[in-house]
């Protein structure tokens, strides 16, 4: 009769299988860890764009000398800069337009974010006598 013989797993098995278990759960770390910096990034990009929309809805119209407007909410740095925009119109009725530049900063000096807004508003007309 033949002795019956135990196999299990060797010592360099079980130190390969440790390995892999080890390699895959540091990519899923390093996977879960990244969702939560692009959540937050992309959390930071909505706010900054939903003040920009605030801002651009302060005016209708640009003044005939310009907008230059700055400040700051709730850790943004924002800028409000407009400059006249060349059309190839030729009509009086035609108003004049402005290009208006938003731009909003956030993060520190190590990790500098910015988003801009890019638009075109319609030059303020001076009132006519008799005018409210």
């Amino acid at each position: 009769m033949k002795c019956g013989t135990q196999r299990g797993f060797s010592l360099l098995e079980l130190l390969v299988a440790f390995s892999i278990l080890a390699m895959s759960l540091g990519a899923l770390y390093r996977a879960s860890g990244g969702n939560v910096r692009n959540l937050q990034q992309s959390e930071q990009h909505q706010r900054a764009a939903a003040l920009a929309e605030s801002l651009l809805s302060l005016r209708d119209t640009v003044p005939p000398a310009g907008w230059e407007q700055s400040g700051t909410s709730a850790g943004y740095a924002w800028h409000i800069r407009s400059s006249p925009y060349p059309t190839q119109v030729a009509s009086l009725s035609a108003p004049k337009l402005h290009e208006v530049l938003i731009t909003i900063a956030w993060g520190g000096e190590n990790t500098p974010h910015q988003f801009e807004v890019v638009t075109l508003l319609p030059e303020q007309q001076p009132m006519e006598p008799g005018q409210p």
